[in-house]
């Protein structure tokens, strides 16, 4: 019998271990909001702090079990946990269906930083260097790797990616007198360029801005949140783009309409 294509068998073990990845995330997105860091002892219920045991920690599983109650104490636990072990599962099955099938392992970890880079967004308002730094680097490792030739326009395009949400985010706050994009979302957009090289960057800017006026007009938000000065965590919907963008490619003949 022959053995089972390595890159087959990495796609499934991948999938497989997805909402494991998705259960750590969840855990690691709340205590790096909360500056606790990417490491901090043992899962445990918010409530009583019992130390959850590995039955309380199956994905999904524990949680449908459970009826979204801890075991001991019978408080309710958010479905933010079996929500978030979901989406790392679906990034997963999305990789394992639309990358390359030599890429999918690489695709998933680029899926799952760029989950936690939302998580963390979203509840902090901050994209932390930890995460988005090392998104550049590996974009530029894993170019130099699968298309040697492309390095120039990939390291332009993390180069381009800063500046140009640099600049933005200073003219912003010159004019207005406050914060507009954080240098966060910068070296997120200079890891878009890293994974994507330059010419994909205004397809992701354009799909991550429809993302955020989408969601905000949605929510109720636009005319509120706007006008009020609320901040509107824009990194998930740059992940978003960035993911999709890896995927599926720009959107074609975009620079004509840009140029």
């Amino acid at each position: 019998m022959a053995l089972p294509d390595l890159h087959v068998t990495s796609t499934v073990l991948v999938v497989l271990a997805a909402p494991f990845v998705g259960s750590f995330l969840a855990v690691v997105a709340i205590r790096v909001a909360e500056g606790r860091g990417f490491v901090g002892g043992r899962s445990r219920c918010p409530v009583c702090h019992a130390v959850l045991g590995p039955t309380s920690l199956i994905p999904v599983a524990s949680w449908a079990w459970q009826r979204g109650r801890c075991r001991s104490c019978r408080a309710r636990i958010s479905p933010y946990y079996p929500l978030v072990e979901l989406s790392a599962l679906a990034l997963a099955v999305w990789a394992a269906l639309a990358a390359p099938v030599d890429l999918v392992v690489v695709s998933c970890f680029l899926g799952w930083s760029l989950l936690a880079v939302a998580l963390i967004d979203l509840r902090s308002f901050r994209l932390p260097d930890a995460l988005t730094l090392p998104i550049a680097a590996a974009g530029l490792a894993v170019t130099y790797v699968i298309d040697p030739g492309a390095l120039a326009a990939h390291v332009a395009g993390c180069v381009g990616g800063f500046a140009a949400f640099a600049g933005i985010g200073w003219a912003y706050e010159r004019i207005r007198n406050r914060p507009g994009l954080g240098l966060g979302d910068a070296k997120l957009l200079a890891g878009a360029g890293a994974w994507l090289g330059w010419l994909a960057l205004p397809s992701v800017v354009l799909l991550a801005a429809l993302s955020g006026l989408v969601v905000s007009v949605a929510a109720g938000r636009l005319r509120v949140g706007l006008a009020s000065g609320r901040p509107i965590a824009f990194g998930p919907h740059l992940s978003l783009a960035f993911w999709f963008v890896w995927l599926h490619g720009p959107i074609p003949d975009l620079w004509t309409v840009v140029l």
